[in-house]
């Protein structure tokens, strides 16, 4: 098994948890119960902090990290297509479904987006309801509402 790292960062809207392997960063969830002391950082982990906290600071739009999420072919397929929503912007499910060539897909796209493992850099926020509303995220919407008010999000590209 790949070692793995970990650096716990204060946002916002709660404790991000950074897991790396010692190539790329697999998994940022909220988790205001994780240990630090549980696993070390590495220079991934902390190169992972340092972009979250320029997002947060509003002096970073993208991410430029390794990312190797673990998800099934499909839902590879769904958190690529969320990498590039633009910054500000968003989607609805139907939009995303359609982007990825699966237009009847949209309930499988909106699962996979659930199981989205790193969150804020692989955008899920950025999803919406066809009618405008938020629905899920896995973080919370309350999460969800901070993360795009703090985008200051221009509304659905047509």
């Amino acid at each position: 098994m790949k070692p793995c790292y970990q650096s716990l960062l204060t946002s916002p809207i709660g404790t991000l948890r950074i897991l790396a392997s010692e190539e790329a960063i697999t998994r940022i969830d909220f988790n205001d119960d994780a240990e630090q002391s549980q696993f070390e950082e590495n220079d991934l982990t902390k190169l992972a902090s340092q972009q979250l906290r320029d997002y947060f600071a509003g002096e970073r739009q993208t991410f430029d990290l390794p990312l190797a999420p673990t998800g099934t072919e499909f839902q590879q397929t769904c958190w690529q297509a969320l990498a590039q929503i633009p910054y500000g912007e968003t989607r609805n499910y139907a939009e995303q479904a359609s982007l990825i060539q699966r237009p009847s897909a949209v309930r499988a796209v909106g699962a996979a987006n659930g199981a989205n493992p790193i969150s804020i850099v692989v955008p899920c926020h950025r999803v919406i309801g066809k009618n405008g509303n938020l629905t899920g995220y896995a973080g919370g919407l309350d999460r969800k509402a901070w993360l795009l008010a703090h985008e200051q999000v221009k509304g659905t590209r047509e």
